[in-house]
């Protein structure tokens, strides 16, 4: 299978380490021009460094209105967005006040929305435009540990499904990517914080799945790359077909036929 993604613009958030760097790097080995997106200046132009490919520094909070605009301004227009950046915490159900719900809704959801309200008019009108939201497991199967996170990613669901009908018959794709646990930095820290600090790595990954995601079939957390491959082959043209979807790449994890 031969993708080529030559002459395409692709803006990934939250695309300077773990998920969002798989697939920024991925969309680029693909052909895309794409744009890295963070927070601080530094942090990006230290991931555009570390890449490889036609890449765009495109700094900027895109969960507030000032670092959206900064974004839009370094990238005016794409073909492709990934609404990758997302926050992730355990905090007992009952402990979570107001401030860190709306925090959790502004950060995973608003601002994938504000993305595609920049952008879906002009794939539209263009005729071709390919956006994703990287969801989870934790959409479908709501972990008690972080409710919050799960209620975002639920939404993000009902977002891509509701823009994927505004898209509709205009040769512009809208999916969502249901991402099963994976190996990431920040993952590692999570895995520790619930199983404890003192276990080695792989013995500590272990104890996790064994414990808290024994409904795994890969029993093994996923790679980024893992969540990149698909998440490329959605934003090629061999994905012409696939819109309104939420696409599994879970190991498994989701003990459902459909999600």
């Amino acid at each position: 299978m031969h993708i080529d993604l030559t002459g395409k613009t692709a803006l990934v958030t939250g695309s300077t380490q773990g998920i969002g760097a798989a697939i920024a790097a991925g969309l680029a080995r693909a052909g895309a021009r794409v744009g890295i997106n963070g927070r601080g200046e530094g942090s990006v132009a230290k991931a555009v460094e570390r890449m490889e490919g036609d890449l765009v520094a495109a700094p900027g909070d895109v969960s507030k209105d000032d670092g959206c605009e900064r974004v839009l301004s370094a990238l005016p227009q794409v073909d492709i967005l990934v609404n990758n950046l997302g926050i992730f915490g355990a905090q007992p159900a009952l402990e979570i006040g107001d401030d860190e719900w709306r925090r959790y809704f502004e950060v995973n959801v608003l601002a994938a929305i504000r993305l595609t309200r920049a952008y879906l008019p002009g794939m539209m009108e263009r005729g071709w435009g390919r956006i994703q939201y990287i969801a989870s497991d934790s959409a479908v199967v709501i972990p008690a540990e972080m409710i919050h996170y799960g209620m975002t990613k639920t939404a993000l669901l009902a977002v891509s499904r509701g823009f994927a009908k505004e898209a509709a018959g205009s040769g512009v794709t809208v999916n969502s990517v249901i991402a099963g646990p994976t190996h990431t930095a920040g993952v590692e820290d999570f895995v520790h914080q619930l199983v404890g600090r003192e276990l080695p790595w792989e013995e500590a990954q272990r104890a996790f799945m064994a414990r808290h995601r024994p409904q795994s079939l890969l029993q093994r957390l996923i790679e980024p790359e893992e969540i990149a491959n698909m998440v490329v082959y959605l934003a090629s043209p061999l994905a012409s077909a696939t819109t309104g979807a939420a696409v599994r790449v879970d190991g498994g994890y989701v003990d459902s036929i459909l999600p």
